[in-house]
């Protein structure tokens, strides 16, 4: 902060010097214009006189100067002084040589700032050559005193050294204050952005005044906000995880302790045991190959791969696949697709194909026996609609922001029956997003659910 002020005081220094020098010129070539001007006139009244009649000169040059403090000397072409406004210097009859008379009668106006020792203050000296018939007759010299514009200047330069003082300590305090402004926010933002280094994603800041800093703090408290979220879903994600793999894990010590503590085990028991065995392997398996897959999808290390895909062939693909399962419970499914749904589009097919199969699958897990499925496609220039519906027990209200959730499931032990991960509907918002697109849910418990996939169209 000193080094700063330190620098202000300098620039206002200087800035001074370089107004006082501005001024000084000014005032200077004022004088000295004024000079020239007076000089030029006693020249030209005074020619015709140069070595006839002196009280004509006197005459002209006392009227010029005539209240002023300016002395006037007057001289012929041998520096004989012809008439001196100063009676007391007795120079009359004398040769009185200046450098500047000596430019003068040479033909040229001369000008010079010289110090006077017994005034202690600058004289201004001009001369011009007095011009009869193209010859050179004699010479006007016009010195003053400028210790009156000496004065004004040296006021002037104190009064700006003064101002310039005032002006840096008042621009000192402004940044002293302005600094604390400033950076009293800058150091909590970097006591905040060390605690998220640290993993704390609980701290914010407080929000003041609608500025810039104030649009920094929400944008900071946002990100505050989203990493804790993350940070969240992060730990729920590995206990969720944790616990998913722990059970069927669980089951496969269980059994095999059983086996290995059984002597002489029935075969029949052993080969139930295996049958357990490959259940819960096969269980394992599914939930491993969705956490790889949810794990590619947030990465994205699984990009997105468009290619031209007829929808109404995919549909009939997931249904066909589908099929024995809802044979095994009498489920009849129904279609709604019109000829001119065929239509090609761009499409990432595998990832539209495990959506739409996870959503119709969990409508068949979750639909009574002998109950529907319908399946329907519906298509615009905008948007493609895929609709799932079934009229299984409905999902409650209170819970359908949350069915998207990871392992999360409306009932958890027909879940683990129907072999279901908890990941399906996870994967298929994932899915849908990333083509820009999004899953709506339309239930009513104990009547069904219908799920709308709603995709941008987007031409082959």
């Amino acid at each position: 902060m000193a080094t700063y002020f330190f620098v202000i005081f300098i620039t206002l220094v200087l800035m001074s010097i370089y107004i006082l020098g501005v001024l000084s010129e000014s005032m200077y070539e004022k004088e000295r214009v004024d000079m020239f001007a007076k000089a030029n006139i006693i020249a030209d009244t005074t020619k015709n006189h140069i070595g006839i009649q002196d009280g004509q000169i006197g005459e002209s040059i006392i009227r010029t100067l005539a209240g002023t403090k300016i002395r006037g000397i007057i001289t012929d072409s041998a520096y004989t002084v012809l008439f001196d406004t100063n009676t007391e210097a007795e120079l009359l009859g004398k040769i009185f040589m200046r450098d500047i008379i000596k430019t003068s009668l040479g033909g040229e106006q001369a000008y010079s700032v010289y110090k006077n020792p017994s005034e202690n203050s600058n004289m201004i000296a001009v001369a011009v050559p007095i011009k009869q018939n193209e010859s050179i007759t004699g010479s006007v010299y016009l010195t003053e005193s400028v210790a009156n514009t000496d004065k004004t200047i040296n006021y002037i330069k104190m009064n700006l050294f003064i101002f310039s003082g005032l002006i840096s300590i008042l621009v000192g305090m402004l940044s002293l204050g302005m600094s604390y402004i400033v950076t009293s926010p800058v150091d909590e933002f970097i006591l905040v952005a060390k605690e998220i280094s640290k993993g704390n994603f609980s701290k914010r800041l407080k929000v003041k005044g609608h500025n810039e800093l104030s649009e920094m703090a929400q944008t900071m408290n946002y990100m505050c906000e989203e990493l804790e979220q993350i940070e969240n879903n992060r730990k729920k994600f590995v206990s969720d995880a944790s616990h998913e793999l722990k059970t069927p894990l669980a089951t496969i010590k269980l059994i095999c302790d059983s086996i290995v503590s059984t002597e002489n085990p029935d075969p029949s028991m052993v080969k139930e045991f295996l049958n357990d065995l490959n259940d819960e392997v096969d269980r394992l398996t599914r939930i491993v190959d969705r956490l790889l897959t949810l794990t590619k999808l947030d990465s994205k290390q699984d990009q997105t791969k468009f290619e031209t895909v007829d929808l109404v062939e995919l549909l009939n693909g997931v249904i066909r696949k589908l099929t024995p399962a809802a044979n095994k419970k009498n489920i009849s499914i129904y279609t709604e697709f019109n000829p001119e749904f065929a239509k090609p589009m761009l499409l990432d097919r595998d990832k539209i194909l495990e959506a739409v199969y996870n959503i119709a699958d969990n409508a068949i897990k979750y639909t009574p026996d002998n109950g529907f499925v319908r399946i329907g496609l519906y298509v615009s220039h905008e948007t493609i609609v895929i609709k799932i519906e079934d009229n299984g027990p409905g999902i409650p209200e209170s819970e359908k922001d949350r069915i998207f959730e990871r392992f999360y499931r409306l009932d958890d032990s027909r879940a683990r029956e129907t072999g279901g991960t908890g990941l399906g509907l996870a994967i298929a918002k994932e899915a849908v997003a990333m083509h820009g697109g999004r899953i709506d849910v339309l239930s009513e418990e104990g009547v069904g659910s219908t799920f709308l996939i709603i995709l941008p169209y987007i031409g082959k």
